[in-house]
């Protein structure tokens, strides 16, 4: 596969004033607007921009969390949040701030820019306002329990990082990969609801993928990223980001998680067995919000309909890593934005050409092509003896049954092999279908070998080679290493 192709498939986006909508409507977001609007025209803050206790308190009550287990934890979190996405704005006094104790006010806070910015509707900006708060609750997620920390302060006050074993930026790195895995799934769409068991995504954060039988320690492994999930998850519910149920507090306090029972049995379990040891899975805010954070990093993470408008050797070169689903969903759209006949051309002037994606891009125009209708004939019979598309021009009408076709000839019909299982080889890492594909060509054409190194083809002497790998008879294996030492050979002379 060339190495410029894509990394991730593209995924479906809202609107974005559906998203927008959905993010005023997180939790931790609407908390942090709410204590934006409760701070003016101003409230007191201490030298590090932290509710006084009495403050806090006031504005638990005002989020209605005061007789709540988690209320004033929760009310901090999000004054950070107002504070950090600029919801609410600090003017503490560095000279008030010195001599200021603890809890002890140096400064005001008021509501901030941001507001404003809420306040105008505009979806780019409520989605800009929510992006902060979520980097907000992702820092946090990634950072130290606070009682942990002070139960490691060292003589000098100073937190023992060895003590802790807690390093936040590996945490934060640990966080970014399960997002990303995520994101993946989504895009993927392996099932209807995106929905991920738990340990279904541990393990694809640790088991190698050329690992079938993950090992006693791998195993182990994966319940401990289960466990450290778990615990990043419960922070990050109210985001917006992640619909989350929490593994059964049952299976902790019993802990059944110990073994590797969540690993092994998952294809056992039943639905309600599955639930027990989690389930995530992003929301459309959250697709959106972690697409979002990629491209900042320079991913490139395609949307559903980017390729609308571009032209056709951009939709032709992508599509060809696209899942099946992806690919359609993109052909589609590209397509609809055409007239047939338009359209087939510009695929066809796509598909040309005689470097190392050509057969790809020729495998994918021909699958896109199968998507247009009758409108497009004259464009398909323009290339009947067009060396190159010739081949599948005939094999598009052959399948809507058009009259007055000439039949191709023999050095069009192997070209067209060639070219067609260089791409097929190029796509698909699948060895048992490769092998399938070869061993089926070669028996329904005597002496396939004898004529197929002639093929004026760049890939000839390449797919010949890879046929000899392929092949499980030994004879015919050996027959198309030969082939492929005598195409190398003649295009050296």
């Amino acid at each position: 596969m060339a190495a410029d192709r894509l990394d991730l498939p593209p995924v479906r986006l809202l609107p974005e004033d559906e998203l927008a909508r959905q993010a005023l409507a997180a939790p931790l977001l609407q908390r942090a607007v709410l204590l934006a609007r409760w701070a003016a025209p101003h409230v007191q803050v201490d030298a590090m921009g932290e509710l006084a206790e009495a403050d806090l308190r006031r504005a638990a009550a005002e989020l209605g969390l005061e007789d709540e287990p988690d209320g004033l934890p929760d009310t901090a979190q999000a004054w950070g949040v107002a504070v950090d996405s600029g919801l609410v704005e600090l003017e503490v006094d560095e000279s008030a701030a010195e001599a200021a104790g603890l809890d002890e006010p140096a400064g005001q806070a008021a509501p901030g820019e941001a507001l404003t910015q809420l306040d105008g509707g505009r979806p780019q900006d409520v989605l800009e306002v929510w992006l902060a708060a979520v980097e907000t609750a992702l820092a946090e997620a990634a950072s130290p329990d606070l009682e942990g920390l002070l139960d490691d302060l060292g003589p000098d006050g100073e937190v023992d990082q060895d003590a802790t074993g807690w390093d936040p930026e590996e945490e934060a790195e640990f966080l970014d990969g399960a997002l990303g895995n995520l994101y993946l799934f989504s895009a993927l769409e392996e099932n209807e609801t995106g929905t991920v068991p738990l340990p279904v995504l541990a393990a694809s954060m640790v088991v190698p993928e050329e690992m079938e039988d993950p090992t006693d320690a791998v195993l182990e492994e994966v319940t401990e990223v289960m466990m450290r999930l778990d615990e990043h998850f419960r922070l990050l519910i109210s985001t917006g980001l992640i619909d989350y149920e929490p593994v059964d507090e049952a299976l902790i306090e019993e802990e059944d998680l110990e073994d590797d029972e969540a690993a092994t049995t998952m294809q056992q379990l039943d639905p309600d067995e599955v639930s027990r040891y989690g389930l995530v899975r992003l929301t459309p805010l959250g697709v959106y919000g972690v697409r979002a954070r990629m491209i900042e990093t320079g991913v490139h993470a395609p949307a559903s309909g980017d390729l609308a408008d571009q032209p056709a050797t951009e939709l032709l070169e992508a599509l060809f890593d696209y899942p099946d689903h992806a690919a359609r969903r993109e052909a589609d759209q590209w397509l609809a934005a055409r007239k047939p006949a338009d359209a087939a051309r510009e695929l066809l002037h796509a598909a040309r050409g005689d470097d190392r994606n050509a057969p790809a891009r020729r495998l994918v125009a021909q699958q896109t092509l199968s998507l247009l209708g009758g409108e497009a004939e004259g464009a398909l019979r323009e290339v009947l003896e067009d060396r190159q598309l010739g081949g599948l021009a005939r094999v598009w009408l052959a399948e809507r049954d058009a009259t007055d076709v000439p039949p191709p000839d023999e050095e069009m019909v192997f070209w067209l092999t060639i070219d067609t299982l260089a791409a097929q080889l190029d796509a698909d890492d699948d060895a048992e279908l490769l092998e399938e594909l070869v061993t089926d060509l070669v028996a329904r054409h005597d002496g396939f070998f004898s004529t197929a190194w002639r093929v004026d083809h760049p890939a000839t002497a390449d797919v010949l080679e890879a046929m000899g790998r392929l092949h499980p008879d030994k004879q015919l294996a050996k027959e198309a290493r030969k082939a492929a030492f005598k195409a190398r050979s003649a295009n050296s002379v």
